[in-house]
């Protein structure tokens, strides 16, 4: 079904084969911790240098960590608390060079040193955040932020296929 293997090639390579075995992995399949647990798993064994990924749903109150590859993590994180919760508050992608820098961070993983989160949104209704971090200083740019938003939609879209936003690719 599945073979991972890392991918190779430049980050404009690397991401849209990432979004093309993200939509064959989830196709047909809506169930959320599934997919949340497949997900989690691709992103985490195709790019290099991370140590974390994974998801935090949030329940109407917080966020409660779900599926996830990497050390055991926080369980619940506060919105606007941390770059999990500020993501989910603000509701935009937050791309972080250095979690020392970031007023707040939560070191769950005490190796952590740069992050990426994406909010997950159905219209304007939170579902949680996708969440990646890494070991490296500056691990994520632009690119990351651009593939990671992408793969993020892939992931809705599996869930929420009425949603024409997600199905039409638009970006949050």
């Amino acid at each position: 079904m599945f073979q991972s293997t890392a991918l190779c090639g430049s980050k404009s390579e690397i991401y849209p084969a990432l979004v093309a075995t993200a939509r064959g992995l989830l196709a047909g399949e809506t169930d959320r911790i599934a997919n949340a647990a497949n997900f989690c798993a691709l992103i985490f064994h195709a790019l290099p240098d991370l140590n974390w990924a994974g998801f935090y749903f949030f329940d109407g109150v917080e966020l409660v960590v779900g599926p996830f590859q990497g050390k055991p993590a926080c369980v619940r994180i506060a919105l606007g608390r941390g770059v999990c919760g500020t993501a989910a508050v603000s509701r935009r992608t937050l791309l972080v060079a250095d979690v020392a820098a970031f007023p707040g961070h939560i070191p769950c993983d005490a190796d952590s040193r740069s992050e990426l989160v994406v909010p997950l949104l159905a219209g304007d209704r939170l579902i949680g955040v996708f969440d990646v971090d890494a070991p490296l200083l500056e691990r994520f740019d632009g690119d990351d932020q651009v593939g990671l938003e992408a793969l993020c939609r892939v992931f809705m879209q599996a869930l929420y296929p009425q949603l024409a936003e997600f199905a039409a690719g638009e970006s949050r």
